[in-house]
């Protein structure tokens, strides 16, 4: 099965939607006003299934200025565009229009149909088909097939199906091998079946049960059915109209412009960096830096400020690179179309491309060189761009896979390249440019070193401390790109440089044997350190940098910051504990301070980092013995 969607376009009252009921049989006016009034208000809905399978899925559009909005939620997922010109009439000022924004949106193939050709005779009908060559020229639909018709008497209708036909199997498939996109241009309740809300499957395939996502909400919903066509399916792909009927979420918190999709996926943004293109016969005198537009993409039409990355002003037929910021949440892919309208009067001026849906804030002159890189690059320059914008803390595989509009294959074939080319690297699953990468290498290096040379009597710098100069980066991140780090080595949570070895000094040597001698003639009742600075002439700073050391070396043991003991007092104290917890199974401090002969002042802070490394328990006033190393 091949599926397809047409889009008419054309001026109000031109014949659209009689056509359509002519080649499908189905009336696509479904509002009691439009069958009244005889013209389209809202988009209107049928589809022509051929026998070999293809169904063409038809999206019926109003022509009238005020409506253009409604044609422009359903213009977002069509293919192929069928305009609609009447024979009496001719081109006419929403043609015009309904073709440019074709244009904008990047529709590359289309048909164009003559309607109520049997309302004039053959030579008039043969001038207005001479203009309408004249007004396509130099558009997409320059070298289209002009078709007249007349859905009255059934002239050329057998034709122009078949025009289509063979139009519809030259269109490339929607990605179906994506993540599942649909935007609402329809919500409604039906009684039995709750909340269902109507669109064109963009991209991807959905399932009955499937859990899908609502945005920019994120409502989370489950799929309860499906029908497409007029149809129950159990699956339904990229490329059909279909009717969502979700369970779980109300028909109030659904809104023209939402997106249902694979859930995780995508990200709702307040602003979206473009290239735009202005109409060559825009009918303003130029667009400000500043100014307010109306945006149209998918379903969904926001208000939106422009802030222009190049000039001040954008005259007719000018392209540039721009930002748009919204007031609400826009939900878009990177190579996603837009359409921008005046504010006032409503009236299409331009339009172009999604080139970065989620942008971080830079300055203009580097948002300025990005964009022309997603602009200009393929697929792989352009993740190559999004990667490097994450910095350290990288992108995920799936949320890669929602920033781009791309078929899964490629997205993983581009990123199999980057990897191969070391271009980017994976850490945890998360991707990482080698950009980003490098200079965190050259950075830690140069803190590392900074540290040494501050501190050459110390080991190595602890890692939070390190982290601390990497504001943004997670935990698990810095501990994973910190090992990667060439040259370091690391030691628990101490880092050094792979070459570094602590650089002791003679005099330094000798003090350090005079603290150990010190130590060694005050048994238990060692000095404070602060006495030990004065003792010994030296700042505190650098005794404790000197006692840190003699604790890595083993001569000494820290007790707590203040008070170090010899390795041999120290020794001496855990044999003498033994000893004492063979004849008994209980211990006071009295009793410890008499063990050691020494004062209740060091005898506390001795039993409390005994406890502290479990080697006693304090049981109330007493202590006993938990775990004694022989």
């Amino acid at each position: 099965m091949r599926y397809v969607i047409l889009g008419t376009a054309g001026h109000i009252d031109h014949g659209k939607s009689a056509l359509v009921r002519a080649m499908t049989g189905t009336d696509p006016d479904r509002l009691k006003e439009e069958k009244e009034r005889g013209i389209t208000i809202d988009l209107g809905f049928a589809n022509i299934t051929y026998p070999d399978g293809l169904t063409i899925g038809i999206v019926d559009v109003p022509g009238h200025e005020r409506l253009v909005r409604n044609m422009l939620a359903g213009a977002g997922g069509i293919d192929i565009v069928l305009m609609v010109i009447a024979a009496d009439e001719g081109v006419m000022p929403q043609t015009r229009e309904h073709l440019a924004i074709c244009d904008l949106l990047g529709v590359k193939r289309g048909l164009i149909a003559v309607t109520k050709s049997d309302l004039v005779d053959q030579e008039w009908l043969e001038l207005v088909i001479d203009d309408v060559r004249r007004f396509v020229k130099d558009t997409f639909l320059e070298d289209a097939e002009v078709i007249p018709v007349s859905s009255k008497t059934g002239y050329n209708i057998e034709t122009l199906k078949e025009a289509l036909r063979e139009m519809a199997l030259l269109v490339e498939p929607k990605p179906a091998n994506s993540i599942f996109r649909l935007y609402v241009d329809r919500v409604f309740t039906l009684k039995g079946f709750g909340t269902v809300v109507t669109g064109t499957a963009i991209s991807g395939s959905i399932e009955v049960d499937s859990v899908v996502e609502i945005l920019p909400m994120g409502i989370m919903a489950k799929v309860r059915g499906l029908q497409s066509h007029g149809r129950g399916i159990e699956r339904a792909f990229a490329g059909q109209r279909v009717a969502i009927n979700l369970q779980g979420v109300e028909k109030d918190e659904i809104k023209r412009g939402d997106v249902v999709a694979t859930p995780q996926r995508l990200v709702p943004s307040y602003a979206v960096d473009t290239s735009v293109k202005i109409l060559k016969d825009a009918p303003i005198t130029g667009i400000k830096n500043g100014s307010l537009v109306h945006f149209h993409t998918g379903s969904a039409e926001l208000t939106a400020r422009v802030v222009l990355y190049e000039k001040d002003e954008l005259q007719p037929g000018d392209s540039t690179f721009c930002q748009f910021r919204f007031k609400r949440p826009v939900v878009v892919m990177s190579g996603d179309r837009f359409i921008i309208r005046r504010f006032s009067p409503l009236t299409t001026v331009g339009g172009g491309e999604i080139l970065d849906p989620t942008p971080i804030k830079r300055r203009r002159q580097e948002a300025l060189e990005k964009l022309k890189g997603l602009n200009d690059g393929d697929i792989e320059q352009r993740l190559r761009i999004k990667i490097r914008d994450y910095g350290l803390n990288g992108l995920g595989r799936s949320e890669v896979e929602g920033w781009i509009k791309a078929e899964s294959d490629r997205i993983d074939n581009a990123l199999g390249s980057l990897l191969e080319k070391g271009m980017i690297l994976s850490i945890d699953g998360r991707l990482v440019s080698k950009e980003s990468f490098d200079d965190f290498s050259t950075k830690v290096i140069s803190i590392v070193e900074g540290f040494h040379k501050d501190n050459p009597l110390r080991e190595g710098m602890q890692k939070d401390s390190i982290r601390a100069y990497f504001k943004g980066v997670g935990q698990k991140s810095f501990d994973s790109l910190i090992s990667l780090v060439d040259g370091l080595v690391i030691e628990k949570d101490i880092v050094r440089l792979r070459d570094f070895q602590v650089s002791i000094a003679d005099e330094k040597r000798q003090i350090m044997d005079r603290i150990l001698n010190l130590l060694e003639k005050s048994g238990f009742q060692p000095p404070m350190k602060s006495d030990l600075s004065k003792m010994l002439s030296i700042n505190e700073s650098e005794l404790t940098e000197l006692l840190r050391l003699m604790t890595s070396e083993g001569r000494l043991v820290r007790i707590n910051d203040a008070l170090y003991l010899p390795g041999s007092a120290y020794r001496k104290m855990l044999s003498r504990l033994k000893d004492f917890f063979r004849k008994k199974q209980e211990m006071t401090v009295s009793e410890f301070r008499d063990m050691l002969n020494t004062t209740r002042k060091y005898a506390l802070p001795y039993l409390e980092h005994l406890d502290s490394n479990k080697i006693t328990l304090r049981v109330g006033d007493v202590r006993k013995l938990l775990h004694l190393k022989e």
